[in-house]
């Protein structure tokens, strides 16, 4: 139980300590504790161009992961803090209470890992920082964060698991 929490908390951690770096970079190291996401850097910007592909950017989404639901308007923050709130309890419930596999304890852990980071964020500041930016040819996906493939790989790898579990 201790080693899934403590890779819980870890994801949560890499999470934020990204998300804190590329902060203080936009804010010349004035990185508030709270506060309006767009009063404290009020644009999107490119920061890096990485190669040809994948670029360092900075934007505030006030949306879900990788920027969907980005225009539900201005109670957007709080119907996806609770929303993701709710979502974090069950996947943890689930994951201190009811997983026994170390796979599906490994999938719960960094599914709710990135949404507390995510949640974090929506809760300090309204918004979720995104900064990862991989293009090819002028498309965009949309910019997200360490959470976000987090969340990603541990849902990837819990269908894995029950698909598997099922055979």
């Amino acid at each position: 139980m201790k080693k899934i929490i403590a890779l819980t908390l870890g994801i949560t951690l890499i999470d934020q300590l990204t998300k804190f770096y590329m902060l203080y970079w936009v804010t010349s190291g004035n990185v508030p504790l709270f506060g309006r996401a767009f009063d404290i850097v009020p644009h999107a910007y490119m920061m890096a161009r990485v190669n040809s592909f994948f670029n360092i950017v900075f934007t505030w989404n006030p949306g879900t992961s990788f920027s969907m639901f980005r225009s539900v308007g201005e109670m957007a923050p709080v119907i996806l803090i609770a929303l993701t709130a709710a979502i974090i309890g069950y996947f943890a419930h689930s994951l201190l209470f009811r997983a026994h596999d170390k796979w599906e304890k490994m999938a719960l852990s960094l599914i709710v890992g990135g949404a507390i980071g995510n949640l974090i964020d929506r809760v300090r500041f309204g918004a979720v920082v995104d900064f990862l930016d991989f293009h090819y040819t002028g498309i965009h996906w949309p910019a997200f964060n360490f959470a976000d493939i987090f969340i990603v790989v541990g849902v990837a790898v819990y269908i894995g698991y029950l698909i598997l579990r099922k055979k």
